[in-house]
């Protein structure tokens, strides 16, 4: 799409996938991408467990399969869930990555972009600490404008979507209260 970002190519910001300015945590949710595929997708998400709930460490049980079902009931059908992104974004701006960005996360499920199915084998995931009713933070607008900068400057990224155009019908995320207009660049497409 376009050349790397100058501004950022003389700055080592990645070792084997793994984002250096995230906090590193370690989901099992992931496999190896396809044999000569690597990510030229991004796809946008929100999340909140419970549902409406911003603080705690739900999200990062769910991704790394210790979600404790005792402690929230209304989870209970998320228990055999197996999921993952590789990042996440919390309301305060902080980026926890949950997978190295050289293999596939399991984010976007049954999914379709410019006709090619199994977007998983092919994108980022990037999960945004909310729902569709709150307006997302301007600490998170900074963070992803940080994030989707380098990922632009490691990656042969052509595009950001989200996981409502990828899977339509079947999803809403990131939802109507995210605002392109705060990227930096005009990704959406």
């Amino acid at each position: 799409m376009t050349s790397k970002r100058t501004d950022w190519k003389d700055r080592k910001d990645w070792t084997d996938g793994w984002w250096l300015h995230a906090e590193r945590r370690a989901s099992p949710n992931f496999d190896p991408r396809p044999e000569g595929i690597s990510a030229e997708l991004v796809v946008l998400h929100h999340i909140s467990l419970p549902a409406g709930q911003f603080d705690g460490d739900a999200v990062v049980d769910f991704f790394e399969n210790r979600l404790d079902t005792a402690r929230f009931p209304q989870l209970t059908e998320l228990s055999d869930i197996k999921v993952s992104a590789h990042f996440f974004v919390r309301r305060s701006g902080a980026v926890l990555q949950f997978v190295s960005c050289d293999v596939r996360a399991w984010h976007a499920g049954v999914s379709m972009w410019r006709g090619r199915g199994v977007c998983n084998d092919f994108s980022i995931g990037i999960e945004i600490e909310g729902d569709h009713k709150s307006p997302f933070t301007e600490a998170q607008y900074s963070a992803l404008n940080a994030l989707l900068a380098s990922i632009e400057n490691e990656h042969a990224i052509q595009a950001v979507s989200t996981h409502s155009e990828i899977a339509p019908g079947r999803k809403i995320d990131p939802g109507p209260t995210f605002d392109w207009s705060r990227l930096d660049r005009h990704w959406h497409v």
